[in-house]
């Protein structure tokens, strides 16, 4: 195991113990997710990058990521979704320098990443715009467009696809697709390339290839990731964890 492996583990049993504390769903696609933003975050993303979380109900993993740099404290993510927190269900973007837009309502964070990167652009400046998105909200015609103009500005942006093949109300393909992300990308004029979304040191080998212009990497990966009775699950979009599945959980995630 490498010691981002390693970090992953810790990093996803403290997530899990924050959504059973919380009584907080979502559960499911933030587990899908955290591999690719432990990834992110601690070994290809430089201090002159930005981060954007467009599908927001992955709040919890971003939190836990920033809990795994010191960033955020234990005390911090016991107020996970309470009263008055800085950490709600959903990134707010009044407490947190990591967290530069609110987002939740899907299909508007790649066209706020696409800002950001022409900002950049314009002014000279170096670094990357990192922007993760989930496989359903290519449902919204928001995106294509923001795709077009990203690939015509050839701005310094990579998005990446938390591709779990599923969403509120079954999987993508049943709701609206198949979308064939390689090839339609690529169509756009975007370099994409599919990568497993749970293989942290693929994960690294290809998010850290600099290359000018938009970059899109597919990540395959899967709804509830490493807990056997959530992992390809729709339900676990919504449920929160009771007693005993936290502690099946618990006890998946550190045989691992």
């Amino acid at each position: 195991m490498t010691e981002l492996d390693s970090q992953v583990k810790e990093t996803k049993l403290r997530l899990l113990r924050m959504h059973y504390e919380s009584r907080c769903g979502h559960i499911g696609g933030n587990l899908s997710c955290l591999d690719i933003l432990m990834t992110l975050f601690h070994a290809v993303m430089q201090d002159s990058d930005e981060f954007v979380l467009s599908k927001g109900h992955a709040a919890g993993a971003l939190y836990s990521t920033l809990w795994s740099l010191g960033l955020l404290s234990d005390d911090d993510l016991t107020t996970f979704h309470k009263d008055g927190t800085r950490l709600a269900g959903h990134p707010s973007p009044a407490h947190l320098p990591q967290i530069p837009f609110a987002t939740g309502s899907l299909g508007h964070g790649l066209g706020l990443s696409c800002g950001l990167a022409l900002a950049r652009q314009l002014r000279g400046e170096p670094g990357r715009v990192y922007c993760l998105l989930s496989d359903g909200e290519w449902q919204e015609g928001s995106n294509w467009e923001a795709l077009i103009f990203a690939a015509h500005r050839k701005l310094p942006l990579t998005l990446i696809v938390d591709r779990n093949r599923l969403q509120g109300f079954g999987s993508t393909s049943e709701i609206a697709g198949p979308c064939k992300f390689v090839d339609q990308f690529t169509a756009f004029g975007v370099q994409t390339i599919e990568v497993d979304g749970h293989d942290t040191a693929a994960l690294r080998s290809a998010l850290c290839e600099r290359a000018d212009g938009v970059r899109a990497f597919i990540a395959n990966t899967n709804k509830g990731n490493g807990v056997s009775f959530m992992q390809d699950q729709m339900q676990w979009h919504y449920l929160p964890l009771n007693a005993t599945q936290y502690e099946q959980a618990l006890q998946e995630v550190a045989a691992t």
